[in-house]
């Protein structure tokens, strides 16, 4: 008898026609501990729905077509047969589509109708949160060691740039010299946001010491928000969410699952 060929056994494998079924996706979701977060979705959808009812908010036929036509731009689906593809590949319908593309405009028409007259109260109350830092980090484990370089750049024995060259191990954060980009406060630990905040740029921080470890820091700028039209946005979006959250907490959940497609 010929030996198995494990390769030819995968191959064989491989070469099979694999039938998956709704039963095997919903499977799929519990095993991927998804029901949480999906749940929460429904929730959410359902409490959109319903403040948008309330409020008498409608959606027309022009915003539709203009935010399909945004959506299949972002999604670069340029033709028809692109669109066509892209459904059959998330499993979707055209009627699928299209309540995605209204439940998506529908959020939008609410969140502005609640919080569009809130924007500029909340922007000067919470101005310092919308506040960003340019820096650059360097993550050590030997305290004495970033004393030591902290020492070195100050006195200009080395750049912040060697440093980082030196001692970061993750090779794309190297190549830019640990320039994180422009960061807010809420994306910082509060050691670390405390000290980054109240720098006078351009400035080497000393040595901050937290979990993660000894963290060397150099802030390139204190960068204040402007009221433009992407910080709107955005807080429009963390106001609505917050709200969305708050009303999460306040529904209570009636579960009624097929107890056979739950096992």
């Amino acid at each position: 008898m010929r030996p198995v060929n494990c390769i030819e056994l995968i191959e064989n494998i491989m070469s099979q026609a694999i039938t998956i079924t709704n039963t095997d996706i919903l499977q799929q979701i519990k095993l991927s501990c998804k029901i949480p977060e999906i749940i929460e979705q429904i929730v959410t959808h359902q409490i959109v729905t319903n403040a948008a009812k309330e409020a008498g908010i409608n959606v027309e036929t022009e915003e539709l077509q203009e935010a399909a036509d945004i959506f299949r731009l972002v999604n670069k689906l340029n033709s028809a047969e692109d669109t066509w593809v892209w459904l059959e590949k998330h499993g979707l319908s055209i009627d699928n589509f299209e309540e995605m593309v209204y439940t998506s405009v529908l959020f939008g028409k609410l969140s502005q109708n609640l919080f569009v007259d809130k924007i500029e109260p909340y922007f000067f109350e919470h101005q310092l949160e919308y506040a960003g830092v340019v820096m650059y980090e360097v993550v050590l484990d030997d305290e004495d060691l970033a004393l030591e370089l902290f020492y070195a750049v100050q006195e200009g024995e080395m750049s912040f740039y060697d440093v980082a060259h030196k001692y970061i191990e993750d090779t794309e954060l190297r190549r830019k010299g640990g320039y994180l980009g422009t960061l807010r406060r809420k994306d910082l630990k509060p050691e670390l946001s405390a000290a980054v905040f109240s720098a006078t740029p351009p400035q080497l921080l000393k040595p901050i010491v937290t979990s993660k470890g000894i963290h060397l820091i150099f802030v390139e700028e204190i960068v204040q928000p402007q009221l433009d039209n992407i910080l709107r946005q955005q807080i429009i979006t963390d106001l609505f969410d917050a709200w969305i959250k708050q009303k999460i907490e306040q529904v209570e959940l009636v579960k009624k699952f097929d107890s056979d497609s739950f096992r």
